[in-house]
C-alpha cells in the first residue's frame, strides 16, 4: 500500500513544480529598456524627467547614453542635473518657426543630449540602472513626445532604442521612450471613471462606507450573541446530564428502552415530547 501513496505524492510534487515554473515564466518581466519617468506630464508645463537606463549585459558596462529630442515637438528650455562620474554634452539646432516663450522668440532648441561615463568602472554595471535627470518645458501641445536613444556598452555594443510603440500592438523589440502629454486637469491614467451625478460623490461614498460598517457591526454582534447562547445551552445540557447520572456509575444518563424510568427515578417524558 506504500507504493501507490509514494507514487501519488511524487506526481503531486512534480505537478506542483511544473505549475510553479509556468507561473514564474509568465511573471518574468520583458527585457528592460530605457524609459522616461514619470511617463505622463501636462501640456504647457515644465517637467522634471528621469531617463532610466538599465544594463542588459552580463559582462559589459554602459558607458554612453544618447537621447535625441523630437524634431516635430521641440522644447525651448532644457536644463540638466549632474550625474556623478558622468560628463554631459548638449547639442542644439535651429527651429523654424521660432518658439515663443514668455513673449520671447527662441530660434534654437536642444536636439541631442549625450552622457559619457568617465570610465567603464563608473558606468552602469550589469544588474544595475542609473537615472539621468532632465528638466524641460514648456511642453508642446501634442499627444506624446517620443525620445529615441542609443546605449553604448564598454565592449563596443550599441543598442538603438528607436522603434516607436503603436497603441494596440505588441511592444517592439527596441522601443523608444514615450512621454504622454495631457491637458491641464486631465488624467489619462484613470480611464472609465464614473462621472459624478448631482450628488457629491465623496459624501455618497462616505454614507455607503458608514452603512456597510454598521451592517458589519450588526452581523458581528448577532454572531457573538448566538455563540454565547449556544455556550449557555451546552452548559445547561451538561449540568442536566450530570444530574441524571446514576450513583456510582461513570456512564451517561440511564434511560431504559421505551422511555422507562432511569436509576434516578425521573418520570419518563410523555409521548411526542422531547427527552430534554
Amino acid at each position: 500500500m506504500l507504493r501507490p501513496r509514494r507514487t501519488l505524492a511524487r506526481t503531486v510534487a512534480l505537478t506542483g513544480a511544473a505549475v510553479l515554473v509556468g507561473v514564474l515564466g509568465l511573471a518574468a518581466p520583458a527585457a528592460a529598456h530605457i524609459t522616461v519617468n514619470p511617463p505622463q506630464a501636462t501640456i504647457g508645463d515644465y517637467a522634471r524627467l528621469d531617463f532610466r537606463v538599465p544594463n542588459e549585459s552580463d559582462t559589459a558596462s554602459t558607458t554612453q547614453v544618447e537621447v535625441v529630442m523630437p524634431e516635430d515637438a521641440p522644447v525651448a528650455s532644457v536644463s540638466l542635473a549632474r550625474v556623478p562620474g558622468w560628463t554631459v554634452q548638449v547639442q542644439s539646432e535651429p527651429v523654424d518657426p521660432p518658439l515663443e516663450v514668455h513673449g520671447a522668440q527662441i530660434t534654437e532648441a536642444v536636439s541631442r543630449i549625450v552622457w559619457t561615463a568617465a570610465s567603464p568602472e563608473v558606468g552602469v554595471q550589469p544588474g544595475e540602472f542609473v537615472d539621468f535627470p532632465v528638466s524641460l518645458g514648456p511642453l508642446p501641445d501634442v499627444d506624446q513626445v517620443v525620445f529615441k536613444s542609443l546605449q553604448t556598452y564598454s565592449d563596443g555594443t550599441v543598442v538603438r532604442w528607436i522603434e516607436v510603440p503603436v497603441p494596440g500592438q505588441d511592444e517592439p523589440a527596441t522601443p523608444a521612450s514615450v512621454l504622454t502629454l495631457v491637458a491641464d486637469g486631465e488624467d489619462s491614467s484613470a480611464p472609465g471613471a464614473a462621472p459624478e451625478t448631482g450628488e457629491d460623490a465623496s459624501t455618497s461614498a462616505g454614507d455607503d462606507d458608514t452603512a456597510g460598517a454598521g451592517a458589519a457591526l450588526g452581523v458581528g454582534v448577532a454572531g457573538l450573541l448566538a455563540g454565547l447562547g449556544g455556550l449557555l445551552l451546552g452548559g445547561l445540557a451538561f449540568i442536566r446530564s450530570r444530574r441524571t447520572e446514576p450513583s456510582g456509575t461513570a456512564g451517561g444518563p440511564t434511560v431504559a428502552a421505551g422511555g422507562a424510568t432511569g436509576a434516578t427515578g425521573a418520570t419518563p417524558p410523555a409521548s411526542g415530547e422531547s427527552a430534554d
